[in-house]
């Protein structure tokens, strides 16, 4: 199953010329990475982004990232997954601007 990670502009392009990301301030000062599915990533990006416009949606494949990869109640009760480790550029699976529409963010169609 896809995840997914919003990016500001500037992490985006830190995570790519680095190859690593350790994650973005509120990710750090938790200890781990905040990954939303396809059915949260919509209200994450209305709750903790509403008025950013220069997003990146960052796809990336649950499996793939391994033991460190828990799922654990977060907003609401419901199950997030939350990476305990940096993520590697390789483990990309798709990326995508996320612009801020009239009415919030505009996703990818059928990416979700």
């Amino acid at each position: 199953m896809q995840i997914y990670k919003i990016l500001r502009r500037p992490e985006w392009d830190a995570f790519v010329a680095a190859g690593e990301f350790a994650g973005a301030p509120v990710d750090l000062a938790d200890g781990y990475i905040h990954f939303s599915t396809g059915t949260q990533v919509v209200e994450t990006a209305a709750k903790h982004f509403a008025t950013e416009s220069d997003l990146v949606l960052v796809a990336f494949d649950s499996d793939a990232l391994g033991a460190s990869l828990k799922w654990e109640p977060s907003r609401g009760g419901q199950l997030f997954p939350h990476l305990y480790r940096a993520l590697q550029i390789t483990e990309v699976v798709w990326d995508t601007s996320l612009p801020l529409g009239l009415s919030g963010h505009i996703f990818p169609e059928g990416r979700l």
